[in-house]
């Protein structure tokens, strides 16, 4: 048995703008396009505050290591 926990309009903004930044930058699963609800990568899922499962899944399939120093620097020649 698990307890609910009682949840702050200033904690589901938060939770909310987490995944539209990670979203924004592409960041994990948000960096591939959903096979769920087909929303092209860079795009919050169709369900609310979630990540579909396989959206997670074929992103650890294949995940991109991008270090702070490419994203810095931009596109290279």
């Amino acid at each position: 048995m698990f307890t609910l926990i009682p949840t702050s309009p200033a904690a589901d903004a938060a939770h909310d703008a987490a995944h539209e930044v990670a979203a924004r930058f592409r960041h994990g699963s948000y960096g591939v396009k959903c096979p769920t609800c087909h929303v092209p990568a860079g795009s919050l899922c169709l369900a609310r505050r979630s990540v579909h499962a396989a959206r997670r899944d074929l992103y650890r399939q294949n995940p991109k290591a991008i270090g702070l120093v490419p994203l810095l620097l931009g596109r290279t020649r």
